[in-house]
């Protein structure tokens, strides 16, 4: 998937002209691609629409306009859209409560070993987490996963015959969700 250039950011006056339309595009476009795995957890598979939104939305929320700044985000960002032939999300792991948050979160160290992607039985795809987010002590709540896909699970993921799931299967959290025919859809045109 072609990455975001310099040349496609827009200004802060003129995204704001564009903003509220841009916003609602973006959100139906995320609808199908949210996908909870049991009560904690959520993924919301990116693309290149998805990582423009964030961009110009963190260029807006911190008035960023000086060129070389705004390449950063955009470098930054750039990095949320997937390559050819992947999947890439944000996981991201929900707890409401603060007194729970860093024992839940301590429990669930290695979760970054436990993600995959299932298409019928035939191709399992485990999940590529990014480095420096999660360490024998620590974990981030916020998470970034890549399903890199062969040739044939490509075909097999787009054909839509057999099931896809996404799997967690940590010693703490186990959970599964059949990915919708929406769902599927939409991440098809991705890969």
């Amino acid at each position: 998937m072609r990455k975001v250039t310099l040349d496609e950011i827009m200004g802060l006056a003129r995204y704001e002209k564009i903003r509220d339309e841009f916003r609602r595009r973006i959100i139906e476009l995320k609808t199908p691609r949210r996908v909870a795995v049991g009560d904690r957890v959520t993924f919301v598979f990116e693309n290149r629409e998805t990582a423009l939104f964030q961009m110009q939305e963190m260029l807006r929320a911190e008035h960023i306009t000086d060129i070389d700044k705004v390449r950063f985000e955009v470098a930054v960002y750039n990095d949320l859209i997937p390559d050819d032939r992947e999947l890439s999300a944000t996981m991201l792991i929900e707890i409401t409560e603060q007194a729970e948050i860093r024992p839940a979160l301590v429990r669930l160290i290695g979760i970054d070993r436990a993600v995959s992607l299932h298409i019928g039985s035939q191709f399992t795809l485990p999940g590529v987490f990014e480095g420096g987010r999660s360490t024998e002590d620590n974990l981030s709540a916020v998470q970034y996963v890549r399903f890199p896909f062969s040739a044939e699970a490509c075909t097999a993921f787009r054909d839509g015959t057999d099931e896809a799931r996404l799997v967690i299967a940590h010693p703490h959290y186990h959970a599964q969700t059949v990915l919708s025919p929406d769902t599927r859809r939409s991440l098809a045109a991705d890969l």
